[in-house]
């Protein structure tokens, strides 16, 4: 048996694409690609792979991971080809390697935001001083007894650096998010609080996720 690492991208329609059928549409690539997968053992025997740090919906990446095991001997530019062949349009591997992390390592990621407003200056005045509070609050969903409610959330902590320009008529925000097991931002959730603070309707919007690091500001690999 051989435990290998898939790095792929994820972007264009394929950012609609859930991670429950990110998964499906896996298993259905590696059974065209007739690659022999490892199962789990017991009542319910179903093929290992196991996701780093998957992402909402409506995000892009260029640097999803997904491992799984295998019962056969195969180069891994043999597997990355089958794949490529099998996968569909917008899911692409970019990598696959059997020496890798392990995804407790994950601390931080980076992702690119872009934005157009009818009035981008004003918008990137507005989103500029949003980022500049020492408080950010968020609306995130929660329960009290059987009712759902919003709960106030800071999420300044878990913005680490960022840098916003306006380029080619796009508001441009790379910022480098709080990621992992113990402290994640999902990236939406920004999107949707900076998007209510500065009471502003957007034309335009995109995030990509485009690094995985670790606390030493290493890649993930």
């Amino acid at each position: 048996m051989q435990e290998i690492r898939l790095r792929f991208s994820k972007t264009d329609t394929a950012k609609y694409i859930s991670h429950l059928d990110i998964n499906r549409a896996f298993q259905r690539a590696f059974s065209r690609a007739k690659i022999d997968l490892w199962y789990t053992e017991g009542f319910n025997p179903h093929p290992y792979m196991s996701f780093s740090l998957p992402l909402s919906l409506g995000v892009e990446s260029l640097c999803e991971n997904v491992d799984i095991r295998i019962n056969e001997d195969i180069p891994m530019d043999e597997i990355k080809r089958r794949m490529n062949d099998a996968l569909p349009m917008g899911i692409r591997i970019v990598d696959v390697y059997s020496d890798f992390m392990d995804c407790h390592e994950i601390a931080f990621s980076d992702y690119v935001y872009k934005f157009e407003f009818i009035n981008n200056e004003e918008a990137f005045e507005k989103i500029k001083a949003v980022l500049e509070q020492d408080e950010i609050l968020a609306l995130k969903k929660g329960k009290k007894g059987k009712r759902r409610i919003f709960k106030e959330t800071d999420i300044r902590q878990f913005i680490d650096k960022y840098n916003i320009s306006i380029r080619d008529n796009q508001i441009v925000l790379n910022i480098r998010l709080l990621a992992g097991s113990e402290k994640n931002l999902n990236p939406s959730l920004l999107f949707d609080t900076i998007i209510r603070l500065i009471d502003m309707d957007f034309e335009y919007k995109s995030i990509s996720r485009i690094r995985l690091l670790t606390k030493d500001l290493k890649e993930y690999r």
